[in-house]
Protein backbone atom coordinates (compact mmCIF):
# COMPACT_ATOMS: atom_id res chain seq x y z
CA UNK A 1 0.00 0.00 0.00
CA UNK A 2 1.34 3.52 -0.93
CA UNK A 3 1.96 6.18 1.29
CA UNK A 4 -0.90 9.09 1.37
CA UNK A 5 0.38 12.74 1.46
CA UNK A 6 -1.72 14.73 3.34
CA UNK A 7 -2.08 18.52 3.22
CA UNK A 8 -4.02 20.36 5.45
CA UNK A 9 -5.54 23.90 4.08
CA UNK A 10 -8.71 25.91 5.21
CA UNK A 11 -10.73 28.52 3.41
CA UNK A 12 -13.01 31.53 4.05
CA UNK A 13 -16.82 31.05 1.80
CA UNK A 14 -19.17 34.41 1.42
CA UNK A 15 -22.27 33.97 -0.36
CA UNK A 16 -22.78 36.78 -3.19
CA UNK A 17 -26.26 36.15 -2.99
CA UNK A 18 -27.65 36.22 0.75
CA UNK A 19 -24.11 37.46 2.60
CA UNK A 20 -23.32 34.36 4.70
CA UNK A 21 -19.89 33.68 5.42
CA UNK A 22 -18.35 30.81 6.92
CA UNK A 23 -14.89 28.92 7.09
CA UNK A 24 -13.73 25.52 6.60
CA UNK A 25 -10.62 23.57 7.45
CA UNK A 26 -9.56 20.65 5.16
CA UNK A 27 -7.46 17.72 4.80
CA UNK A 28 -6.66 17.04 1.09
CA UNK A 29 -5.74 13.35 0.53
CA UNK A 30 -3.02 12.94 -2.03
CA UNK A 31 -3.29 9.31 -3.59
CA UNK A 32 -2.01 7.43 -6.60
CA UNK A 33 -4.64 5.11 -8.42
CA UNK A 34 -3.30 1.32 -9.40
CA UNK A 35 -2.86 2.90 -13.08
CA UNK A 36 0.23 5.61 -11.33
CA UNK A 37 -2.89 8.51 -12.07
CA UNK A 38 -2.41 11.33 -9.13
CA UNK A 39 -5.77 12.05 -7.75
CA UNK A 40 -6.73 14.21 -4.55
CA UNK A 41 -9.61 13.43 -1.76
CA UNK A 42 -11.17 16.24 0.31
CA UNK A 43 -11.99 15.72 3.89
CA UNK A 44 -13.95 18.26 6.27
CA UNK A 45 -15.05 16.87 9.48
CA UNK A 46 -13.89 13.45 8.76
CA UNK A 47 -16.01 13.15 5.95
CA UNK A 48 -15.67 13.38 2.21
CA UNK A 49 -16.55 16.05 0.54
CA UNK A 50 -16.28 17.77 -3.16
CA UNK A 51 -13.57 19.98 -3.52
CA UNK A 52 -14.72 23.60 -2.33
CA UNK A 53 -12.76 24.71 -5.50
CA UNK A 54 -15.17 23.60 -8.18
CA UNK A 55 -18.72 24.74 -7.10
CA UNK A 56 -18.67 26.04 -3.66
CA UNK A 57 -21.98 25.86 -2.15
CA UNK A 58 -23.52 28.60 0.36
CA UNK A 59 -24.13 26.93 3.69
CA UNK A 60 -26.65 29.28 4.13
CA UNK A 61 -29.10 29.18 1.23
CA UNK A 62 -27.07 26.87 -0.97
CA UNK A 63 -26.33 29.03 -3.89
CA UNK A 64 -23.19 28.74 -5.83
CA UNK A 65 -22.14 32.23 -6.27
CA UNK A 66 -19.54 31.70 -3.55
CA UNK A 67 -16.63 34.12 -2.97
CA UNK A 68 -13.07 31.87 -2.05
CA UNK A 69 -10.83 33.88 0.35
CA UNK A 70 -8.05 33.33 2.19
CA UNK A 71 -8.60 31.95 5.66
CA UNK A 72 -9.44 34.45 8.56
CA UNK A 73 -11.29 36.80 6.23
CA UNK A 74 -14.59 35.78 7.94
CA UNK A 75 -13.50 35.66 11.26
CA UNK A 76 -11.86 39.60 10.73
CA UNK A 77 -15.26 40.40 9.11
CA UNK A 78 -17.13 39.12 12.01
CA UNK A 79 -15.14 40.89 14.41
CA UNK A 80 -15.79 44.09 12.61
CA UNK A 81 -19.58 43.22 12.39
CA UNK A 82 -19.52 43.04 16.64
CA UNK A 83 -17.67 45.92 17.25
CA UNK A 84 -18.93 48.02 14.66
CA UNK A 85 -22.92 46.57 14.17
CA UNK A 86 -22.05 46.10 10.53
CA UNK A 87 -23.77 43.74 7.99
CA UNK A 88 -21.41 40.93 6.29
CA UNK A 89 -23.04 42.04 3.01
CA UNK A 90 -21.98 45.86 3.72
CA UNK A 91 -18.36 44.26 4.15
CA UNK A 92 -19.00 42.38 0.56
CA UNK A 93 -20.53 44.92 -1.26
CA UNK A 94 -16.92 46.16 -3.13
CA UNK A 95 -16.56 42.48 -4.55
CA UNK A 96 -20.31 42.27 -5.83
CA UNK A 97 -20.92 42.95 -9.49
CA UNK A 98 -23.62 45.41 -10.35
CA UNK A 99 -26.33 44.07 -12.87
CA UNK A 100 -25.81 44.78 -16.64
Amino acid sequence: MSEIAVVHEAYSFACMRCGHGWEQSYEIEHHVDAGGHEFVVYVANGQVVPSPLSRPTCTNCDNHVVRIMRPGRVASALSLIQDHHWHLSDLLHPFQRKAS
